[in-house]
């Protein structure tokens, strides 16, 4: 467990942490200074300000910054990690919002503002959020050296496009493309040592393709895994290039070259350039938002959940769910029914269970099957109704009523509502 906190090593650094303690201890803002400089080993503000360069001037530097929130339900305590890196250039220059989303490790995390990623989740210990932090600064700093862009599109990283014909044993892949060329990358990066022999090494000279493994550790699990790049060899990339620029990626951040800012409590940090209110709202991690009922939703989800969804606060009957699923599948079943109708009860019927099993303990809920889903039996009524549009069309004003009259009315109900009305809509044109 890292149960002692980590402090700052750079004038931007001391003056963010003399704001928390200026917060949390109640002192002057000059007496906050010297105390976050000593905590950072020099003898005051004045001090730390002599020996070290002032790295958060906007002009020369770009920094950014990862925050992670965690709470450790075994150990009862709670905390917040915060890493400031340095990057050659801005961040979107590197990649965009799109490309950055699509990285398994930097998708993690929300872009609150230019110079501030934020994990909305919260993390179950604080190992857990540093290397959450750690996995996604290794991920950045390989496509700041590379200029490589994470892909989704994972099949062209493989011979032919086909995914039959995957490296054998890999772990941990990812889907690289270079957007000079348009060439494809593959990175894999098992738990094994950095050789390329047996069937690996025949996979490669089989699709004549490139495949070696890196000086640089990795971004997965450096010094438990390997990483390994393979790449088309019967194109004119210059893999010889891309090889020397992930070799010089200088080693790469994990837990035990933790350098951040280790903090008690869920306090929100600020960036530097989260000024505006805002840019302040965006800093918020999501899971650190305490919701509460108001008169007409109930939060789906308690305090430490990263999403906001509602539903109305009111319970529907047990018998009122097992009908509305009944009304549901019989549609879904019937060729009488316009199109589009189905995806739309898909999406109803899944809210609808969310709701059933929001609105009941678990001690109830477990006595019942999921019978929002599966069969309908096929002596049901409502499967001959739903033989004609005008039974479907029944059927879903029957749906509509009920859930109208069992909930509140408020904008998860209309929104719900306003699917049922469209399906009416459609199917009554049919008849």
């Amino acid at each position: 467990m890292l149960d002692k906190n980590t402090y700052p090593s750079t004038i931007g650094g001391i003056k963010r942490q003399a704001k928390q303690l200026k917060k949390s201890l109640k002192v002057p803002h000059h007496e906050a200074l010297n105390l976050a400089a000593r905590e950072a080993s020099f003898e005051n503000f004045s001090h730390a300000r002599k020996l070290l360069k002032n790295t958060n001037t906007k002009n020369s530097s770009h920094s950014l910054f990862f925050t992670v929130y965690w709470y450790d339900g075994k150990r009862l305590n709670s905390g917040r990690e915060v890493l400031e890196i340095e990057l050659s250039r801005p961040l979107l220059e590197i990649a965009t919002k799109r490309e950055l989303s699509h990285s398994y490790a930097l998708g993690q995390f929300r872009l609150a503002s230019p110079d501030l990623f934020v994990d909305d989740h919260f993390s179950h210990s604080q190992e857990e959020a540093i290397n959450k932090i750690c996995k996604a600064v290794r991920v950045l700093r390989f496509m700041e050296a590379t200029g490589l862009k994470p892909s989704d599109d994972e099949e062209s990283a493989y011979p032919d496009g086909d995914y039959n014909n995957i490296l054998p044993n890999a772990d941990h892949s990812s889907c690289w493309y270079d957007p000079d060329t348009g060439q494809f990358i593959l990175i894999d990066e098992p738990y094994c040592s950095p050789t390329i022999e047996g069937k690996r090494a025949a996979w490669a000279k089989k699709h004549n393709w490139y495949l070696q493994a890196s000086k640089w550790a990795g971004m997965y699990y450096p010094g438990y895994s390997s990483m390994f790049v393979a790449t088309d060899a019967s194109t004119e990339y210059d893999f010889l290039s891309l090889m020397t620029k992930i070799d010089n990626i200088p080693p790469p951040i994990t837990i035990e070259s933790w350098a951040g800012i280790s903090s008690k409590g869920h306090d929100t940090f600020y960036s530097p350039l989260s000024v505006t209110h805002q840019d302040k709202k965006r800093a918020v991690a999501k899971s650190t938002i305490f919701r509460e009922p108001s008169n007409k939703t109930q939060p789906m989800r308690s305090w430490g959940s990263a999403y906001n969804e509602r539903r109305p606060n009111a319970i529907m009957s047990i018998e009122s769910h097992q009908r509305a699923a009944r009304l549901i599948k019989a549609i879904q079943h019937s060729s009488a029914r316009a199109s589009g109708v189905s995806k739309r009860l898909s999406l109803v019927k899944s809210k609808l269970e969310d709701w059933f099993f929001s609105e009941y303990d678990r001690s109830i809920t477990d006595k019942f099957e999921l019978f929002y889903y599966g069969n309908i039996d096929k002596s049901d009524p409502f499967l001959l109704q739903a033989n004609s549009s005008e039974g479907v069309v029944s059927l879903l004003q029957e749906l509509k009523d009920m859930l109208l009259e069992a909930y509140v009315d408020c904008e998860p109900l209309r929104k719900m509502i306003e699917k049922l009305d469209t399906s009416i809509k459609f199917t009554s044109k049919l008849l």
